[in-house]
């Protein structure tokens, strides 16, 4: 063969490679509303910045006829290219090569692109669309399944790991995303389940179908599983991008400073008075966060879920930060099983890739009843606080309103190495509200009066004076748990001058083969 012709068939077959299952099937994806394997790369990546890896690798099974049918590439596209200039590594499984079912060999492409990107330190990016195991192939399938988790929790809090969900995701398939940072899923063809409808029939004798036991909105909303959830791929993969823009390539480095063009002294009159007289009446905590953050720009993570805190990235002076906020628009900003479990992984990855964070603080305690305690509240609410303690990161706390009880602890109180601790005038630092306290404080008073006219004016007394204790900072400040209280308006300039000062901070935790959080 001459060298011309050893040109041509290269080029042939990656022609064939790049085909995948062939152009029926391709035409089959694209009548479901779905993106090739190769189209959601070359819109993920910088324009022709993708460098295929191990485009000729072929399946080696030779059982149930699979000995006659060998794809170039065998379901899966890997490689590297940049995202806004930066390294990344990705890997995108092809529904049109055997329904994306995983093989040793493709398990094998997978693994060398993770390790790949644990070499450069550049952040992994997985789109998942697969049947699951490759059935004729037995336990290699399941091996090779094996071998990805193994990577997936060697390269966590290492390099930011991204798993996109773009079709069926079930069975053990699933581990893999649930064991990386962020899951995003679409609205349309994307699933993500232990077990199908139709084996839950046969155990459970439920009828479900496949959206309602495992679509985007469910896992956005109820399981949490989902961390952002997009109408169509193209949005998602533009998401994709922006998350990553918030984020550092791995542990050893920061994220990108953005040049800010937003004063850092922006004063915001409105806050001032954002706050309601009544102090049980609710507010929207995203109007603050947008207020003093760069442009009002902030990203919000699992949106739909624990809606009564809020967790989202943004910038202060063009530095990424993480926010964590009780929400009083929901269940009064209450910490619950969820709301916890959702902001202590937050922190937690916050931590890993040097983040610094700041919380938000109106929070009227944990949500009491049985179902919250059988299902396991104080673990839960453990974990957040663990979060908080364990954190080395420059860490500043805004009290805004109420701050009650444990739930003032968890939410990064300066006990908890909290750096800076500011709260405002409307601030509330106590055991309780006043009405509680005032049944536990004067439990034998009460009972002991039995006109309701005189009870309730004893009670209006005694409120109004644990309330001129209790219902304003000073108090905290006074001990030195507050480092100041600060006007509203000013809380920008404040945070960032804060976080300012933190650049230089060096605190680092006991040495230890691993802490034992309270999973």
């Amino acid at each position: 063969m001459s060298k011309l012709e050893n040109v041509k068939k290269l080029i042939a077959m990656r022609e064939q490679a790049r085909l995948g299952g062939g152009q029926k099937r391709i035409d089959s994806q694209h009548n479901k509303g779905k993106l090739t394997a190769r189209e959601r790369i070359h819109l993920l990546l910088d324009e022709g910045s993708f460098e295929e890896m191990d485009m000729f690798v072929t399946h080696r099974c030779v059982n149930f006829g699979m000995e006659k049918e060998h794809p170039l590439g065998d379901g899966v596209v890997v490689g590297q290219g940049t995202i806004d200039g930066r390294l990344v590594f990705v890997f995108a499984q092809d529904f049109t090569v055997f329904g994306g079912s995983l093989s040793e060999t493709m398990s094998q492409k997978i693994c060398h692109v993770m390790d790949k990107a644990m070499k450069m330190g550049a952040p992994i990016i997985g789109i998942n669309d697969s049947g699951g195991a490759r059935i004729q192939e037995g336990s290699n399938s399941l091996s090779g399944y094996a071998e990805i988790f193994e990577r997936n929790i060697l390269a966590s809090g290492v390099v930011p790991q991204i798993s996109l969900i773009f079709g069926p995701c079930a069975g053990g398939s699933v581990y893999s995303p649930a064991l990386t940072d962020f899951i995003m899923m679409t609205d349309q063809n994307s699933y993500m389940f232990i077990t199908g409808p139709k084996v839950v029939k046969s155990v459970t004798n439920e009828d479900v179908s496949v959206d309602d036991l495992g679509g985007a909105m469910v896992h956005a909303t109820k399981s949490g599983v989902t961390h952002f959830r997009a109408a169509t791929e193209e949005e998602g993969l533009a998401l994709t991008r922006r998350l990553l823009s918030f984020l550092p390539s791995n542990n050893m480095q920061s994220a990108p400073e953005v040049p800010c063009t937003d004063p850092i002294n922006r004063l915001v009159d409105e806050l001032n008075e954002v706050v309601p007289d009544n102090p049980n009446k609710p507010y929207d905590m995203r109007n603050i966060i947008t207020s003093i953050v760069d442009n009002g720009d902030i990203l919000e993570v699992q949106p739909e879920y624990a809606r009564n805190i809020i967790c989202c990235f943004a910038r202060f002076n063009g530095v990424t930060t993480g926010i964590i906020a009780n929400e009083p628009q929901y269940l009064a900003g209450v910490l619950d099983c969820d709301a916890s479990r959702k902001a202590a992984r937050f922190v937690r990855f916050c931590d890993a890739f040097n983040i610094q964070i700041l919380t938000l603080v109106d929070v009227p305690g944990f949500l009491p009843g049985t179902g919250q305690e059988y299902a396991g509240i104080i673990t839960h609410g453990a974990k957040l606080m663990f979060a908080y303690g364990e954190a080395t990161v420059p860490k500043v706390t805004v009290t805004i309103r109420k701050s009650y009880g444990g739930s003032h602890i968890v939410m990064s109180c300066k006990q908890l190495r909290g750096d800076f601790n500011y709260a405002w005038p409307s601030a509330e630092i106590a055991v309780m509200g006043a009405s509680g306290a005032i049944e536990v404080l004067y439990g034998k008073e009460l009972k002991a009066i039995t006109d309701a006219e005189e009870k309730a004016k004893f009670i209006a007394e005694k409120e109004a004076e644990y309330r001129e204790k209790f219902s304003n900072p000073y108090q905290a400040a006074g001990m030195g748990y507050i480092d100041d209280v600060i006007e509203p308006r000013n809380t920008r300039f404040r945070v960032i001058r804060a976080f300012e000062s933190l650049r230089t901070k060096r605190l680092t935790n006991p040495k230890k083969k691993h802490s034992n959080i309270p999973l």
